[in-house]
């Protein structure tokens, strides 16, 4: 704890690794004497373990520090306060780095940044890899020193976060709905958002008067979302989707917002997380829910190659109340992707159309305010897809241009390196037959390498194989080599690891002679990291040593970004293939983000082929989105040990299709 500082006095950390701190500054600086706490030298300051820092009183800077690897013991990394009464007024975070400072159980919730007081700036920071429950910077107002506090968070680096599976992923929160009522007056410029995939609400407006201008959302999925709060300012963000599954645009609920002069480019986000969405409302209902549309604009925006537009979206019993007072005017729309881009559920009376522009070939059931034109979209001098001239000259929308790089924002001495590491992208290992040879590999190899069997070789693993990073086991095309374990699992998966197998014979008879045996588990511990199981082109036969052996066996709080089973036969399981449901608590938490099956083979499976469950009604997730195309399935799901009494069980499962794949003698699929 540091005290007793007077007006332009400078705290300078030493350079090295600060393990297991909790910084607490109290001090009174001066507009021109600001009270400064930095590091010897910019990003040489490493703050890891148990830590956190908080400070409070006027104008103090907080500069040049890096918290990684690490989490806070408590509910905040950096705090804009010391106590509930003592705030921090007039205060800047300038040039601070927070990376994986994650607490290692999943569903413990902190946040990041948490700035409190008024007039408080955060700037070019770089906030990335969050990959615990809550939100990674969060503007707090939960006493009246902290609302109409005029904050600006500009010039930010918000690096990837990974799909959480579950409410509480946002990258920033303004207010909750508790004071949603209440103004915030925040400014967010000019900062990038660059595959923050937490949520479906990347941002969660939940405060009045709060305005974001120039902020660049890049390849993340969900949407700029007004979920609470009235007089919202959304203009000239730039949305650029690149056509990845799931990114979104602008959401608009509640009174008075204006959405105008934003840029949205390749989205493919559907229903609340579409290009450009208006949602219906809950008439009188509680500040909790959802506020109708009244008086709101979504005026002179450009929208290309995006595939929906939903008005009057979540129309339900509940959300009965739709827009009113509304426009939606001067907004040029160019897609050949969705030709009937427009989803209407339900009156949009209340909604007037005015000088909108389609392509020729788009389709609209709207009666007036839609004008065509060819589509001409070619690509400008900054690399970005833009309509007709005379069409942008026509709004008045001026040079589409990012209005901040990539470059141009976060700490200026840390890297924005990708911690995500693909299959197939490091070296490629020989691994000679033998006992425990792939244990040998796989403890020599790095994240991306590639462990090559023998064709025909056998190979025998007495020890669990640990995966802790992405790494694929494969048999060149020709014989597929043998691969046996002596313990209850072959593979496990532990936090950051992710497993590829290809053209491989997976037996059991050499597993223990015990129920609950697995081919892969995950860990039976909280996994912070998402994993991924990729199953190709593989044999696998005899899991019966005992009842209840399965293929995947997965644990709670862990999250599989996919799960995939292409063009392989399984033969004689006692248990079932995939078991994906230990998230049974009903609070909209999974295990898993989209699973495949494809061209593959299932015969004489006691247990379900695939039992996948997400149980709530929480509407913050994507998943689970399951593909089922080009199966044969027979004798499965008939065990009498198989709880769930279908071949296939998804319940909850949020977009599910199943096309070209057969039964016979199986059990049901059960769906709910």
């Amino acid at each position: 704890t540091v005290e007793m500082l007077q007006p332009g006095d400078k705290v300078v950390l030493a350079n090295g690794t600060w393990s297991d701190v909790e910084f607490v500054l109290k001090a009174q600086g001066v507009a021109d004497q600001p009270i400064e706490l930095t590091a010897e030298e910019p990003g040489k300051v490493i703050i890891t373990g148990q830590s956190n820092l908080s400070f409070s009183g006027e104008h103090i800077v907080v500069s040049g520090l890096v918290f990684k690897d690490g989490y806070t013991p408590t509910g905040e990394v950096i705090s804009f306060r010391t106590s509930k009464d003592e705030l921090a007024n007039n205060s800047r975070v300038t040039n601070v780095v927070v990376d994986n400072f994650s607490n290692p159980e999943r569903n413990d919730t902190d946040i990041w940044v948490a700035i409190y007081g008024k007039n408080n700036q955060v700037d070019h920071n770089s906030l990335l890899n969050k990959e615990n429950r809550g939100v990674t910077l969060a503007v707090r107002m939960n006493t009246e020193a902290s609302r109409e506090n005029n904050h600006v968070i500009e010039y930010n680096y918000f690096g990837p976060r990974q799909i959480f599976g579950s409410n509480g992923g946002e990258t920033m929160r303004i207010g909750t709905s508790h004071y949603s009522r209440e103004y915030s007056n925040t400014v967010v410029r000019y900062n990038y958002f660059d595959r923050t995939n937490g949520e479906h609400e990347i941002i969660s407006n939940k405060a009045c008067g709060n305005e974001f201008r120039g902020n660049v959302f890049f390849e993340s999925q969900g949407t700029l979302t007004m979920r609470h709060g009235h007089y919202t300012v959304v203009e000239g963000n730039y949305f650029l989707g690149n056509r990845k599954p799931n990114t979104g645009g602008i959401r608009i609920i509640n009174e008075n917002q204006t959405v105008r002069n934003n840029y949205l480019y390749g989205l493919t986000g559907h229903r609340f997380r579409g290009a450009l969405v208006i949602m219906n409302g809950v008439p009188n209902g509680p500040i909790n829910r959802y506020d109708p549309v009244i008086d709101s604009v979504m005026d002179n925006n450009i929208v290309i190659d995006s595939d929906y537009i939903q008005l009057c979206a979540g129309a339900d019993e509940e959300r009965s109340a739709p827009p009113t007072g509304s426009s939606m005017s001067h907004n040029i729309i160019m897609s050949k992707t969705n030709l009937d881009p427009f989803t209407i559920y339900d009156d949009i009376s209340g909604i007037s159309f005015e000088g909108n522009v389609l392509n020729e070939e788009a389709g609209v059931s709207i009666e007036s305010g839609f004008s065509k034109a060819p589509y001409s979209v070619t690509e400008n001098e900054h690399g970005l897809r833009v309509p007709a001239q005379s069409l942008i000259d026509d709004i008045g929308f001026g040079e589409i241009k990012l209005p901040v790089t990539k470059e141009e924002t976060g700490a200026d001495f840390y890297p924005k390196t990708d911690k995500f590491v693909a299959f197939r992208t490091g070296s490629t290992i020989s691994v000679a037959p033998g006992t425990n040879t792939i244990l040998d590999a796989l403890a020599n190899s790095k994240p991306g390498d590639t462990l090559v069997l023998e064709n025909g070789g056998e190979y025998l693993m007495t020890k669990y194989a640990f995966v802790k990073h992405p790494v694929t086991i494969k048999t060149e095309s020709g014989e597929k080599a043998l691969v046996r374990s002596g313990k209850a699992s072959f593979f496990v998966i532990e936090n950051g690891g992710a497993l590829e197998l290809e053209n491989l014979w997976i037996d059991g008879a050499d597993s223990p002679d015990q129920p609950g045996n697995n081919v892969v588990s995950t860990s039976k511990y909280s996994m912070t990291s998402n994993y991924s199981l990729i199953v190709r082109d593989c044999r696998v036969t005899d899991l019966d040593v005992n009842h209840t052996f399965d293929f995947l066996k997965v644990y709670r709080s862990t999250f599989a970004d996919s799960v995939e089973i292409l063009n392989t036969e399984m033969t004689n399981v006692t248990g079932s293939v995939l078991s994906l449901d230990k998230e049974t608590d009903d609070l909209g938490i999974y295990n898993v983000e989209n699973v495949t099956i494809k061209d593959s083979k299932f015969t004489d499976i006691q247990g379900a082929v695939a039992n996948i469950y997400r149980g709530g009604t929480d509407e913050s997730t994507f998943g689970p989105i399951v593909v089922v195309e080009g199966n044969e399935f027979t004798n499965t799901g008939l065990g009498s040990r198989n709880k769930t009494g279908a071949s296939l069980k998804f319940h909850g499962v949020q977009k599910l299709h199943i096309s070209d794949s057969e039964w016979n003698e199986s059990a049901p699929l059960e769906l709910y």
